[in-house]
């Protein structure tokens, strides 16, 4: 009985908001498929915590329907000729929530504290950036100290997000529940695992492009229980609809559906470095067992009985759609007799290990359809559920065996593996770390011909997909559910949702 009580409580719940921000004012309600982590923009570390980033923080540069850089803060940019200097305009007239003006100074403030702040998930992502210059209150200037093909897309993700240097150092390390930034709208309220509350910042640069007073976002874990909310009139718009609800809602004229495939992964991160159960589980001591493990998987299997067929079967950090997969390493045919002897020659016939999920659905059914595959091989899995933001704490620490994870992705494809397999990088789970590869990395960032790049990425997958820091399996698709009187919507790869032109009809 404990489901339906579930249900009425979030509708209650959702109600209640509902009443509380809709008088004298549009709107909009958010159902989230978790509850994001801090909100600051150096620290923050989940996706849908870049979901309410859209709406409360912009950046210098954003990306468009193609995977394309497009101006947001800044206006226009210029390399230097040996491509070790990025000039950046910014546009003019712009404040932070706080009324503050944001200038050059503004955005050296951050691109420093991205880098140096205790604890940065950024220090990574600009760790070519040796210096930014002042250059007049509307240019900026940042010094490399080598060429770095991804930096604009690191700059339209949260690396170039602008927080208020006035509101970051009067708070400290308290910000994050205090952000103050640019956006669209600003924050009113958070109460954790409840609701986020944000209203229209009336001195937007952009504030044509907002039709709505307040965004309340609803983190709600359970599909079921997120779409009910939508049926019933509580949501205008869920993300991650369940996919075995997507049939339903076709024929359902009240509602309209948007689907895209991520630029991101569904993986499974193994614990190869991290911690001591690296060396207490034979999955992450035996590298023979973490290929017997992939042998055991039917990715296509997966993406059919876990996600409904909504999913794109994949190996690597990129999809076999992108430019930059690596052809050499194609998807791997599920073979459990090859997979017996591996674990044979391991001398680990039955070997057992923990499985650390989320509790959102889409992960609790890959973990569950893994657990009862790799079972034909001999392995014995036990699922750990586990909240979002406790698992990401876990992770950091080493607290686990095996991680089912998702990431959202990046434009550019560095962001889907440097931070995830380089030594001690801020996203390195697994704890893996190995100098050749780090060099292959360094070099694929420097290089700025594609095809270059693509030869790097290809020995990159010889070696990173051998010792299986990180198991991928699908990438997925995008499925979101409104209100068909909701209009505006742009479908961006990142899975990301643009508040600027969106309206209630």
């Amino acid at each position: 009985m404990s489901k339906p009580s579930w249900t009425i409580r979030a509708l209650l719940t959702a109600g209640t908001i509902a009443v509380a921000t809709l008088a004298g004012a549009q709107t909009l309600r958010f159902g989230l498929a978790e509850d994001p982590d801090i909100l600051d923009p150096t620290l923050a570390r989940t996706f849908v915590g870049r979901i309410v980033f859209a709406a409360l923080c912009d950046k210098l540069f954003d990306i468009d329907e193609k995977l394309d850089i497009v101006p947001q803060l800044a206006t226009g940019y210029e390399w230097s000729a040996d491509r070790k200097t990025l000039t950046i305009k910014l546009r003019k007239g712009v404040t932070f929530h706080d009324g503050e003006k944001l200038d050059a100074a503004a955005v050296k403030f951050n691109i420093e504290r991205h880098k140096t702040m205790a604890g940065s998930n950024r220090r990574g992502e600009l760790a070519p950036v040796t210096g930014v210059d002042v250059v007049d209150d509307s240019t900026v200037r940042l010094n490399l100290s080598a060429p770095f093909a991804p930096l604009l897309a690191q700059l339209a993700d949260r690396a170039g997000m602008m927080v208020s240097p006035k509101a970051a150092q009067a708070e400290g390390d308290k910000f994050g529940s205090k952000p103050v930034c640019s956006g669209p709208f600003r924050l009113v309220e958070r109460v954790a695992q409840d609701r986020i509350v944000l209203e229209r910042y009336p001195n937007y640069w952009n504030k044509g492009e907002i039709h709505f007073d307040k965004i309340v976002y609803l983190p709600i874990v359970d599909a079921t229980v997120r779409l009910a909310n939508l049926k019933s009139g509580q949501l205008d718009f869920i993300e991650r609809v369940g996919t075995s609800d997507i049939a339903a809602l076709k024929t359902d004229s009240r509602f309209k559906i948007s689907r895209i495939t991520e630029i991101g992964y569904q993986g499974i991160t193994i614990n190869v470095g991290k911690s001591d159960l690296a060396q207490k589980n034979p999955l992450g001591r035996d590298p023979r067992v973490r290929e017997a493990f992939e042998l055991a998987l039917d990715r296509d299997g997966i993406a059919q009985v876990a996600m409904d067929g909504e999913a794109d079967v994949g190996n690597q950090w990129v999809a076999p759609s992108n430019a930059f997969y690596a052809k050499n390493m194609p998807v791997p045919k599920r073979d459990v007799a090859k997979a017996k002897a591996l674990l044979q020659a391991a001398g680990v016939s039955n070997p057992s290990f923990t499985l650390m999920t989320p509790t959102t659905s889409d992960a609790q059914k890959i973990a569950q359809v893994v657990q009862s595959m790799v079972k034909e091989a001999g392995f014995d899995v036990k699922i750990q559920s586990t909240e979002f933001a406790t698992s990401l704490n876990m992770a950091d620490k080493g607290d686990f065996e095996a991680y089912v994870l998702a990431w959202s992705g990046r434009a550019d494809p560095d962001g889907n593996i440097f931070s995830f397999d380089g030594c001690k990088q801020p996203l390195d789970y697994a704890g893996y770390c190995k100098q050749e590869v780090d060099d292959l990395l360094n070099r694929s960032r420097t290089t700025l011909d594609p095809s270059e790049r693509k030869k790097i990425y290809a020995e990159l997958a010889a070696i990173v997909l051998k010792d299986r820091p990180i198991v991928y399996l699908i990438h997925r698709h995008w499925l979101w559910a409104h209100t068909s009187k909701l209009s505006g919507l742009r479908t961006i790869p990142d899975g990301l949702v643009r508040v600027q032109g969106l309206r209630m009809n």
